[in-house]
């Protein structure tokens, strides 16, 4: 079955947004092309409650961006986005979604960050997104979406572990940091997955 997943094609990381991908309005138009072409269509969302760990608003004297220890492990501070049930959580309004057959939110928790489509950051906590497409009979996985280097990477790799095979698709995925998304995506060939 020839599976798409679109990760958090969301306002808020589209320019203008909360946590802004540069150019990542650019993506919506492939994403809309291809979306036919596949038998199941995927999606993710980012789907914070307005009190979440990650957001530096919520960390007296922290600004977006810094690092800080939380319960042990090191996380990035963001500038609050996808804020459950607010316009920036919502899709691209220019994104096409009834092609879209089913939608997995996360980063719901407020105790733990969540970059992938699979789990959360501490892989304590499954979305159900690897049960379902294995229910389906998906071997094959096609990503694309925002941001490159966060949480289409971590979707990757997560699927990667779960035994799914994974091509990314370039020209629908934008990063917050381009040079870094390039060193991962070599990583990820080395690991065999297809850069399409």
């Amino acid at each position: 079955m020839k599976t798409l997943l679109i990760v958090d094609a969301q306002l808020d990381f589209m320019p203008g947004g909360g946590l802004a991908v540069e150019n990542g309005d650019q993506i919506v138009s492939h994403i809309n092309l291809i979306q036919p072409l596949y038998d199941l269509v995927l999606a993710t969302q980012d789907w914070h409650p307005e009190h979440h760990m990650s957001f530096a608003s919520n960390h007296e004297g922290h600004k977006p961006f810094e690092n800080k220890e939380i319960e042990g492990y090191d996380q990035t501070l963001w500038p609050d986005h996808c804020v459950q049930s607010t316009k920036g959580a919502e899709f691209h309004p220019k994104m096409r979604t009834n092609c879209i057959e089913a939608i997995f939110r996360k980063g719901t928790d407020p105790k733990i960050d969540s970059y992938s489509a699979f789990y959360d950051n501490h892989h304590k906590k499954s979305t159900g997104l690897a049960g379902y497409l294995k229910e389906k009979g998906c071997e094959t996985i096609d990503v694309c979406g925002l941001a490159g280097d966060i949480c289409v990477y971590f979707t990757i790799k997560d699927a990667l572990k779960e035994g799914f095979e994974v091509r990314l698709i370039e020209q629908a995925t934008k990063a917050l940091d381009q040079d870094k998304f390039k060193q991962q995506q070599e990583e990820l060939k080395a690991e065999g997955v297809e850069i399409i």
